[in-house]
């Protein structure tokens, strides 16, 4: 089986890079990528790939029935946003939409499962079961795309797992990487207002300084992370935005600050919440001051169920090499994959992407990558499919 699968990533090698490129040169933003539904359902339509679409509007999925259709059902899924970013690389296939760019990848995940489509559909009679592949939007933009597909019902018929796959510029192209059990952190959004009295810098005695208060509040905040949380949970808390509109000798009557807080523990998640909401209102009350705190919650943390990974990692060893196939430490980044393992036992694994001229970093403006991944992502894919339906 293994030939076969390599012989037809071989085979549909061009075609998919040709994909790849048409998606990274057309990108679309969250929610936005009506565009890129439509290529893809065209595409599908064009191989006679029975799909439904319009999930959460541009969602896609389409299914790839083997023998006994009924006896399994495995889901693969890739994400089509984009990221708001100017793309600064000089190459044919350069973002045309400006300020928008495929920054972190979703053109490989999504190119690379319709690839992996085109494979499985060769393979018909060569396997039992059913595999579900879901093109789904808005992964980088809250609630997520995967949470909003979920409550539409795309899990209601459970299957057995769920797999998917990320660029890893840090992994040369060729090689993979898997991480069993806990992976990916949670992730909350934290938007602050300190409210004050601005005026004269020259005259403080006349003011309730919001600009202080922030200072204090970002400063202090950092304890109850460095004070409260378990040592052996990793937590993140981290502001990357201030905003006061003020000059050398103006304060300003507001300071906005917008940070991101994330770890593996969701009982500390939510006492971490309450304990930064009240130290915050507690600085900038006894400052004189007001805050509004507000914490949009994001995506949960994301666990690889230690079956499937196993499984994955197995198939991979077998189909690249035990050699080109690491084991990953935890990421303090986030996924709304994550919504999936939470439901059902998934897998989510990285897809080396880069080479020894050229890493680029994801979410910059010159990410891209060494294209060779491309085949390994499919075939990869479609044979970690295909294990899992005998395996499980």
């Amino acid at each position: 089986m293994i030939s076969k699968v390599k012989l037809l990533a071989d085979k549909y090698f061009n075609e998919i890079l040709e994909i790849r490129r048409h998606l990274h040169k057309h990108p679309e933003l969250s929610f936005k990528e009506f565009k890129t539904s439509d290529y893809i359902q065209k595409f599908l339509e064009s191989k006679n790939i029975p799909f439904t679409s319009g999930h959460v509007k541009t969602g896609i999925i389409a299914k790839i029935k083997g023998l006994n259709p009924d006896k399994k059902k495995i889901l693969l899924r890739a994400d089509l946003d984009a990221l708001p970013i100017h793309e600064e690389n000089e190459i044919s296939y350069k973002s045309v939409n400006k300020g928008v760019m495929h920054a972190c990848g979703h053109d490989v995940h999504t190119s690379s499962l319709l690839g992996a489509m085109l494979i499985l559909n060769d393979l018909t009679n060569s396997f039992e079961g059913t595999v579900e592949c879901v093109f789904q939007p808005g992964e980088e933009l809250l609630p997520g795309g995967a949470k909003l597909m979920i409550e539409e019902g795309l899990l209601d018929s459970a299957p057995s797992c769920c797999l998917a796959q990320h660029v890893f510029p840090d992994l040369e192209a060729g090689k993979v990487g898997f991480k069993s059990g806990m992976y990916m952190a949670s992730t909350d959004e934290i938007h602050v207002k300190v409210k004050g009295k601005g005026g004269h810098a020259a005259l403080p005695n006349k003011l309730i300084d919001p600009v202080l208060m922030a200072a204090q509040l970002i400063t202090n905040i950092q304890q109850i992370i460095s004070r409260n949380n378990q040592p052996t949970d990793p937590s993140v808390l981290s502001f990357g935005y201030i905003k006061a509109d003020g000059a050398t000798n103006v304060i300003p009557d507001e300071v906005h600050i917008k940070g991101t807080f994330r770890t593996f523990n969701e009982k500390w998640r939510k006492e971490a919440h309450a304990k930064m909401k009240k130290l915050a209102n507690s600085i900038c009350v006894g400052m004189g001051g007001e805050c509004e705190f507000i914490i949009k919650e994001g995506y949960p943390f994301l666990k690889n169920d230690s079956t499937i990974t196993e499984i994955a990692k197995i198939a991979a060893q077998k189909f690249l090499g035990e050699e080109n196939v690491v084991n990953l430490p935890l990421r303090m980044t986030a996924e709304d994959f994550s919504y999936f393992s939470q439901v059902s036992p998934s897998c989510f694994y990285r897809l080396g992407t880069g080479n020894k001229n050229n890493i680029q970093n994801l979410h910059t403006s010159t990410f891209n990558i060494d294209e060779s991944a491309l085949k390994t992502g499919m075939g990869l894919m479609s044979f970690i499919a295909l294990e899992q339906l005998v395996k499980l």
